[in-house]
């Protein structure tokens, strides 16, 4: 009997900004790291005798907790990667929903009817998935093995080996960050010991999202209510966005190009909109227009007491009122994370 391990992703850039990256080549964040500190600690003990991964980077920084500890390799594989959202990627959320509610809602609730423009038919996810799967236990008949996924890849292969169909699937839960499912194989038959078990993550350490909460640690709604942005000034060199949930103004942000660095000129909330965890998003935009244009760095100059806020999100002091975000980091920590 192989014993096959599967892992979703660490908390990455999609995830905590509400942003949709399919296939877009996004790293994991800081809250990411914290989350790989604990995967690394439930599998200790465990025998592996191999690591495999998605070829994106996300899945790839998540594997490592997996596979350094161990002196292995990783094994990459381009099937075990998230579905390909097409013209989707790198549209936040609430852009998504705006442009098209009903293949929205088909995303996430009936993923038999879901075909996005330029996005991979989910039954082409099935398929390679469980050809992925099955070509890891005839390479490690006997063993164990870890594989790291991606939710929605992962929430169709799993609903699937309990016996489900794509329609029905569309009422099952996604799986937390870091949430792992255990699958057994022998003689050719799969069996579904269990799925998306987050226990090893304290809920303080989750990404929080909007929506009705499952069992153990996975939430049903995988794409909470985002907000859209759209420019509405640009000069002396600041582009201001303007933030909005449905037709609802939320609040602004705003940022400018210093050198090779982009600094956040503006983010604000209107008071009604305070306290319910949308600023990250206005923070994600920054992030978004920094990758897009191959900067470094984001950096925000602030009080001491907004301080630990930016802290949480991966910033370090520079200077004693300002604060940057490395944007090279994960990518040159890959061949031997640094996991905190």
């Amino acid at each position: 009997m192989t014993s096959i391990y599967l892992v979703r992703h660490a908390a990455a850039e999609g995830n905590l900004y509400r942003v949709a990256h399919g296939q877009f080549n996004s790293t994991i964040t800081a809250q990411g790291y914290r989350q790989l500190s604990f995967l690394r600690r439930r599998f200790e003990g465990v025998a592996l005798d191999a690591v495999y991964s998605s070829d994106l980077l996300r899945a790839q920084t998540t594997a490592s907790a997996l596979y350094v500890p161990r002196g292995l390799d990783v094994i990459l594989d381009k099937r075990l990667r998230e579905v390909c959202m097409g013209e989707w990627e790198q549209l936040t959320w609430g852009e998504v929903a705006r442009r098209d509610a009903a293949m929205y809602h088909n995303f996430n609730n009936s993923p038999d009817l879901f075909h996005a423009p330029g996005a991979e038919d989910f039954t082409a996810v099935r398929d390679r998935m469980l050809a992925a799967l099955r070509c890891i236990a005839d390479k490690h008949p006997g063993g164990t093995v870890a594989a790291v996924s991606h939710g929605a890849a992962l929430r169709v292969l799993l609903g699937t080996l309990q016996g489900l169909s794509l329609q029905e699937i569309g009422a099952t839960p996604y799986g937390d960050n870091t949430a792992v499912s255990l699958v057994e194989i022998e003689n050719g038959e799969m069996r579904l010991v269990y799925r998306d078990d987050a226990s090893h993550v304290p809920v303080k350490n989750k990404v929080h999202r909007h929506g009705v909460q499952g069992k153990e640690g996975y939430t049903v709604v995988a794409t909470q209510p985002g907000l859209w942005f759209a420019p509405i000034e640009e000069g002396r060199g600041i582009l201001t966005l303007e933030a909005r949930l449905g037709e609802e103004l939320v609040g602004h942000t705003g940022f400018r190009t210093e050198e090779n660095a982009l600094r956040i000129t503006r983010m604000e909330l209107l008071p009604a909109w305070r306290g319910q965890r949308y600023s990250v998003q206005l923070l994600g935009q920054a992030v978004k227009y920094a990758r897009a244009n191959g900067l470094e760095d984001v950096i925000v100059t602030c009080g001491e007491e907004l301080t630990p806020y930016f802290e949480h999100y991966g910033f370090r002091r520079i200077a004693a009122d300002t604060l940057a975000l490395d944007l090279r980091r994960v990518i040159r920590d890959i061949p031997d994370v640094d996991i905190l």
